[in-house]
């Protein structure tokens, strides 16, 4: 029997247990729809500030905006206060979302600063306060994203998870790594295994996961689900490869041919999104990758930064998938 099955986080019922994980300055919209295209169960848009919400940032507005291609969608918030933070939540849920992630576990300094991100690992108290505002100020599911260690002196995992389903959170992802590791390293399946253990709430699993091996090794520890980042950066089907290999099925989206029409799929998306103008220079930025392995690829490249329309795009990119026969 194959381990990726359907899940439910609260009311939502997801079609797989493989998420696609909030990653700032990449999952915008057009990359989510993309992924949920490539078999994610679920989808997290990259972290609102909420305390920008409440002074009325426009840029963050914007993040919250849902397509309606885009379900289900988590719509990630960071803050530091219960205030805030449950009025973004109501807005989140306004704007269309499925579901509402607090996110404590964001390691990068500049969040922390804020009293927000994995600082909130240092007050559990406060954590909870604020988890439970934003759980009774939505209708919605609310789950928390963090991770199972400050640093390697005290494993935190179990015990957050527990805070998490005590506050009423539907879910809790948790990364198997300590915030001291940022993004490196090995990820720690038995603290994975004992948050698991401790609660009834689905636990996600995040970090390190860039094949089915590791999906594996994480579903087998307990998780319920699990959630893919940088892995998804380069290969946004790389949830269909994942249930492809459980299925025994061939994985295709590797091949240079695959690659173009998946590239294709994200330019429509973006200029579907953002217009023409920018959705094109948007989807210029990461050609190097997608072409890369076709004869003549620098060729192309150069093709494609003179092009303007998404009509010489498309006529481009489909030349060069049939010289890949």
């Amino acid at each position: 029997m194959s381990l990726i099955s359907p899940l439910k986080i609260g009311t939502v019922q997801l079609a797989n247990n493989l998420v696609l994980a909030p990653m700032a300055g990449i999952t915008d919209s057009p990359f989510r729809v993309l992924c949920l295209q490539g078999g994610a169960g679920l989808v997290c848009a990259e972290m609102v500030s909420a305390h920008a919400l409440h002074y009325g940032n426009a840029k963050s507005g914007r993040m919250l905006q849902v397509n309606s291609k885009e379900h289900p969608v988590s719509m990630q918030i960071f803050g530091a206060d219960e205030e805030t933070v449950s009025q973004a939540a109501r807005q989140a849920q306004t704007a269309g979302a499925d579901i509402v992630d607090l996110n404590a576990g964001c390691p990068v300094k500049k969040i922390n600063k804020a009293g927000a991100g994995c600082v909130l690992m240092k007050d559990e108290v406060k954590l909870a306060r604020m988890l439970s505002a934003a759980v009774k100020s939505v209708k919605i599911p609310v789950t928390l994203k963090t991770r199972i260690a400050l640093n390697h002196k005290e494993f935190l995992g179990a015990r957050l998870a527990k805070l998490a389903e005590d506050c009423g959170a539907a879910a809790v992802t948790l990364h198997a790594r300590a915030a001291v590791d940022m993004h490196s390293g090995e990820p720690d399946v038995d603290a994975l295994a004992k948050a698991c253990a401790a609660v009834k709430i689905p636990v996600i699993g995040n970090g390190g996961v860039t094949n089915a091996e590791r999906v594996k090794e994480f579903l087998e520890a307990g998780c319920a689900g699990v959630m893919i980042g940088r892995g998804a950066v380069g290969n946004p089907f790389i949830f269909q490869d994942i249930i492809d290999t459980f299925e025994g099925r061939k994985v295709e989206s590797h091949t240079p041919k695959k690659r173009i029409e998946i590239y294709l799929k994200l330019i429509e998306e973006n200029v579907a999104y953002y217009g023409e103008r920018i959705g094109i220079n948007r989807s210029r930025k990461t050609a190097g990758y997608w072409l890369s392995g076709f004869p003549n690829a620098a060729a192309v490249r150069g093709e494609f930064v003179r092009l303007d329309t998404w009509q010489e795009v498309r006529s481009l990119l489909t030349k060069t998938i049939q010289c890949a026969g």
